[in-house]
């Protein structure tokens, strides 16, 4: 996934259009840490980072 389809993602999740590049790259840079140290694939770290978001969007939580 690209930072750019990451942005439209979080645009779709409410967060603000002229934030969503920023914090686009931020969760990029994050899903390739969380990747390397807890020996997940990409995708698996940016998909729990994304529903992160969504959740926090959506003002809910989960203790999972």
């Amino acid at each position: 996934m690209t930072v750019d389809q990451i942005a439209e993602l979080l645009k779709a999740f409410g967060c603000p259009p002229e934030k969503t590049p920023e914090m686009a790259k931020q969760l990029d840079k994050r899903a390739r840490q969380l990747s390397e140290l807890k020996g997940r694939t990409y995708d698996e770290a940016l998909v729990h980072l994304l529903n992160l978001m969504r959740q926090g969007a959506q003002g809910t939580t989960d203790s999972n």
